[in-house]
């Protein structure tokens, strides 16, 4: 039976309904479970280390694969794609649920992950084609992108209510019926297509990603337990920079490489790809570490600890579509500048923090922190599409969202290891707040790269770094 949908059946705003709900749940399974961090600790009997790995397996996994999963569907078909990615991502997300181990539960979400890597880059190519008219289409994405921030905002505090009122294992449990209605849907109502020009597949670019991310994530968050000095660590970090010295020579002589080492040499996407790395390693540095901070030293219950993540999601919820709005109107440099000044300022106060710090002050810093990370995903969208040619807008997205996760994973790795956490056991220590200083003090680093990302992206050489992009792509498949 053919997977066709004809035109006459198609339901271009249900089939928006049905990838923002793959959206939202992938999403929200990658800060839904900072809140619980702290309770499977106790009932698993897992470290920090472990607890880390709980959720740098998650964001690593769609790190390196979130590009193959976008080409893999222009090839195979979206919709075959998209229900297997609702199906991995269910099967996922139920052995997460039934996990008796730290062991066990982090191979579950290496599977949950694996998942939905086939889901968000899918759903965007499918919301493309669905919706064919400019504005209609412009909307569409609007939607899409405005229920990313949701999610990302509300995490915490839907953790703290599952885990409050039935368990921990009810913020994997949630998922299954959501995937099982998304999976009929999408056999009802989403029609089948593929990319009329399909890439191949680069299974060696695509190890070295693997080896460069896994082998850097694994070193920092290794390290501070068995040791810097040790071989293991010294040898994952030897791996990854092998890995990354053959993947430029590599993917520059392949036809069809997995990621363009040449698209780097716009500095607009350059710039908004490192953009992306600072501000959601800020991000999960942020969520990891208060959630640590909030209930091991404060002393406060998971839902207590959702709660006050709110002015957080509440800012991120406001801040997301004035953000577009300053894009359409000014420009990028704007956001992202006051992005990194509100983040810095947010990660400056953090830096003064102890045990005792009213919770109001806490509330304050945290809605300072959701502006800016709130500020900053639209510029870096629009600076990472516009640093590109038209034709590789699609790639320009996918390699943006690539770094994303990979400044997600490197935040939780960071934070366990600047805060000294990683390695110990059941739960930091009062001194914790003190002790994540450094950490805040790097942030506010981090956040004022972005803000002199945003002055360097829109300068004279970025544009014709820009220019020149074009012309050396179209030499490079002509030769």
């Amino acid at each position: 039976m053919s997977d066709e949908v004809p035109p006459r059946q198609q339901h271009p705003m249900v089939i928006l309904a049905i990838c923002c709900l793959s959206l939202f749940i992938v999403t929200l399974d990658a800060t839904v479970t900072n809140v619980a961090l702290p309770t499977i600790g106790k009932e698993l009997h897992a470290g920090v280390t472990s607890l880390q790995w709980t959720l740098d397996a998650y964001t690593l996994t769609l790190a390196s694969l979130l590009v193959l999963a976008g080409s893999s569907a222009d090839r195979l078909g979206r919709k075959r794609l998209f229900r297997v990615g609702l199906v991995v991502f269910g099967v996922g997300s139920l052995a997460c649920s039934l996990a008796t181990s730290d062991a066990l539960l982090i191979a579950a979400r290496v599977l949950q992950a694996l998942g939905g890597t086939m889901l968000n880059p899918v759903s965007l190519s499918i919301i493309t084609n669905a919706f064919q008219e400019r504005k209609a289409r412009a909307r569409a994405l609007g939607i899409w992108g405005a229920i990313s921030g949701v999610s990302l905002g509300f995490g915490p505090l839907v953790g703290g209510l599952l885990v409050q009122s039935i368990g921990w294992r009810a913020i994997f449990w949630v998922n299954v019926p959501i995937v099982l209605a998304a999976l009929v849907l999408t056999t009802l109502f989403v029609p089948e297509s593929r990319a009329q020009q399909r890439r191949r597949v680069d299974p060696l670019g695509q190890v070295l990603v693997v080896l460069l991310l896994a082998g850097t994530v694994f070193g920092i968050i290794e390290g501070p337990e068995i040791g810097w000095g040790s071989p293991l660590v010294i040898g994952a970090f030897a791996v990854s920079a092998i890995a990354l010295a053959l993947f430029v020579p590599v993917e520059l002589h392949r036809k069809e490489p997995l990621i363009d080492p040449r698209f780097f040499t716009s500095i607009p996407f350059a710039g908004a790809v490192l953009a992306a790395v600072l501000a959601f390693g800020s991000w999960s540095a942020f969520l990891f570490s208060n959630t640590l901070y909030l209930q091991d030293v404060k002393g406060f219950p998971p839902i207590v600890t959702g709660l006050l993540f709110m002015p957080a999601g509440l800012a991120i919820l406001v801040a997301s579509p004035i953000a577009g709005r300053l894009v359409g109107a000014v420009g990028t440099r704007l956001p992202m500048t006051l992005a990194g000044a509100l983040i810095a300022v947010g990660a400056g106060w953090l830096a003064f923090t102890t045990a005792s710090t009213p919770i109001a002050v806490i509330a304050v810093v945290f809605a300072l922190f959701g502006l800016g990370f709130g500020l900053v995903n639209a510029p870096i969208t629009n600076t990472a599409v516009s640093g590109m040619p038209n034709d590789q807008a699609g790639a320009a997205s996918a390699i943006a969202s690539t770094g994303r996760q990979v400044g997600t994973s490197l935040g939780i790795a960071l934070a366990g290891s600047i805060t000294g956490a990683s390695g110990a056991a059941g739960g930091v220590p009062k001194s914790f707040a003190v002790d994540a200083h450094p950490l805040w003090w790097t942030v506010v680093g981090a956040a004022a790269a972005i803000v002199a990302i945003a002055s360097l992206s829109n300068s004279r050489a970025a544009s014709r770094s820009s220019e020149r992009l074009g012309p050396l792509l179209h030499d490079a498949a002509g030769a």
